[in-house]
């Protein structure tokens, strides 16, 4: 037999030993044997979600890793021979068990009340009221609450009613003011006030014609 990183490659005779001869590069053997060929080293394909911890040597085969982000499916001789991504939850999920290099990512949805927009954590809505604002839009597993400040109107209104009415009268007031001026101010003539007087003793019940004709006594 030929000791362990050689193959056979003359088997011996009843004059002649065994002829032996080193293992080729990536190939190796790893016990002494009588087999006229080593084994093929295998290979640690990133395609397959594998990179190589220990290269092959002429002794022992390579040994491969899961990359991060990958668990392994299939295992051949206590190695991995392929390894697949891990899962990524969905929105409206969050992450219940992260994967490791044996098993995948467990996911489950979110509560009522809770949102998820990148399914890694699921978040409570947000509570409109304890922010003093009023809700506009309902929340679901994907998206959160959507909140709108409450209009300053309605609190002044309720607020300073008072305030209000004064400021309104004020506006009426002024305008009514300004009413006024303008009907004066338009009246080109300057009237005098017309003074009352008691009628005297000659013109009483007569017009201004009538005392002048009336005779007079020369005698």
């Amino acid at each position: 037999m030929c000791s362990k990183g050689s193959m056979v490659v003359y088997d011996c005779t009843g004059e002649l030993s065994t002829t032996c001869k080193s293992c080729i590069p990536e190939t190796f053997m790893s016990e002494p044997s009588g087999l006229k060929r080593c084994f093929a080293c295998i290979h640690c394909a990133k395609s397959q979600g594998l990179y190589i911890q220990s290269k092959c040597t002429s002794i022992k085969d390579t040994i491969c890793d899961v990359l991060d982000g990958y668990y392994c499916v299939d295992y051949s001789n206590s190695q991995c021979r392929l390894a697949i991504k891990h899962s990524v939850c969905k929105p409206g999920q969050e992450t219940k068990t992260l994967g490791t290099k044996t098993s995948d990512t467990e996911c489950k949805n979110c509560s009522f009340g809770f949102y998820s927009s990148s399914g890694l954590n699921c978040t409570k809505w947000t509570d409109c009221a304890a922010r003093n604002e009023i809700q506009s839009e309902d929340g679901s597993r994907v998206k959160d609450v959507k909140c709108v400040q409450k209009r300053k109107r309605y609190c002044l209104v309720a607020l300073c009613p008072p305030v209000i009415c004064a400021v309104v009268l004020a506006a009426l007031y002024g305008r009514s003011c300004s009413k006024v001026q303008t009907v004066n101010n338009g009246d080109k003539k300057n009237r005098l006030p017309i003074e009352e007087t008691s009628p005297g003793p000659e013109t009483t019940g007569l017009t201004l014609e009538e005392n002048n004709e009336k005779p007079t006594d020369d005698t």
